[in-house]
């Protein structure tokens, strides 16, 4: 008798005339939650262009009224599916009315729009990504690691720690750092954080709209892993008050014309409007993120807008490598944790490359 392990990971290669599963994934009504399912179709798929639309109750989602509940899902970029293997996909989508308009949590539309405006697409934006997440006991929304209604001494040893008493849920950290290496996302590398039971992965460098897709999936992938673990992902850009450090996703971005020679004035230039759209970036770089910014713990003020070279108490941070080489790219150390990739992404470039001040 085949057990439930067996049946999960049965190879279905030879045995179903080239079908396939895909995984449709798509956010859902909060912004930030993500919601899949799966279909049959023809394989092997190597475009999105090959799969088609797909629909589902956004009532159920908050993102349609009952009355009128199809959302419709455009498949947008495939990715190998590490949990079930094979040929089979992992599609980010993103949603439209079945008139063909995007809906209002549809924010890789707009984004979409920034990156292939032609100043845009000509200077080939770079992104590099530092997601930050927070694993929580499932019962209790208590970091893993922490005693149950206590805590664990003071920051400090954690940081890119090693050892049962340092670092809690490296399993989870690993194996969603190779699954994500399995389905093609340009991940780049992980760290424990300041914070027990606080982890990062990195991002990039990823181009244009890529970097949200890439973000996106990710996170998708550990929360399938967190799911079969049993332990929770946490978002949240403050999870624990007091004297602990909050969690982010500092960008890091460059242009083709930041990275030549002379870059470092371009760099200047960009970080100055940057500056001046203060308030606006705030607005759109996660909610909750007033309780991050508060001026310690690696973060400016949230009101105050500064840069500074290796500063990590700046908003925008340049790197020592940047400066003497005269180019290179910068750090915005501003959005949450929980801010959604496409929005920040494509603020920045609508910023620093089309925005007129």
């Amino acid at each position: 008798m085949a057990s439930l392990t067996d049946l999960v990971n049965l190879n279905l290669s030879d045995c179903t005339d080239n079908k396939i599963i895909a995984e449709y994934i798509w956010v859902g009504g909060s912004g930030i939650d993500l919601r899949s399912k799966a279909r049959t179709v023809n394989g092997p798929i190597t475009s999105p262009s090959q799969l088609p639309k797909w629909n589902y109750d956004g009532s159920s989602t908050g993102q349609a009224p009952g009355e009128d509940s199809e959302v419709i899902l455009y498949p947008q970029a495939i990715f190998k599916d590490p949990f079930r293997r094979g040929d089979n996909i992992l599609v980010m989508c993103d949603c439209y009315t079945p008139q063909g308009e995007p809906i209002p949590t549809n924010k890789r539309y707009n984004a979409a729009k920034i990156f292939s405006h032609p100043d845009v697409a000509a200077e080939v934006p770079w992104y590099g990504i530092e997601q930050e997440y927070t694993l929580l006991q499932k019962d209790v929304s208590w970091p893993i690691g922490w005693p149950v209604g206590g805590y664990p001494g003071p920051q400090g040893p954690y940081y890119c720690a090693a050892g049962a008493d340092k670092a809690f849920g490296r399993d989870v950290v690993d194996a969603h750092y190779k699954a994500c290496l399995y389905a093609g996302i340009n991940i780049s590398g992980i760290n424990g954080e300041v914070m027990p039971g606080q982890w990062e992965f990195q991002v990039g460098p990823s181009v244009g709209i890529s970097a949200g897709d890439e973000i996106w999936v990710a996170r998708y992938i550990l929360e399938r892993i967190t799911e079969v673990a049993g332990v929770v992902l946490s978002l949240d850009p403050k999870p624990i008050k007091g004297d602990w450090n909050g969690a982010g996703a500092h960008t890091n971005y460059s242009t083709k014309s930041m990275r030549e020679p002379g870059g470092y004035e371009v760099i200047k230039k960009a970080i100055e409007k940057l500056g001046k759209r203060h308030k606006e970036h705030i607005a759109a770089y996660g909610e909750g993120n007033e309780r991050r910014l508060t001026g310690r713990h690696e973060t400016a003020d949230i009101n105050t807008f500064k840069w500074g070279v290796a500063n990590r108490g700046a908003s925008i941070r340049v790197g020592r490598d940047t400066e003497k080489e005269g180019k290179g790219y910068f750090e915005d150390r501003r959005p949450a944790s929980n801010m959604d990739p496409y929005v920040v992404t494509g603020m920045i470039a609508e910023t620093t490359i089309l925005w007129k001040n």
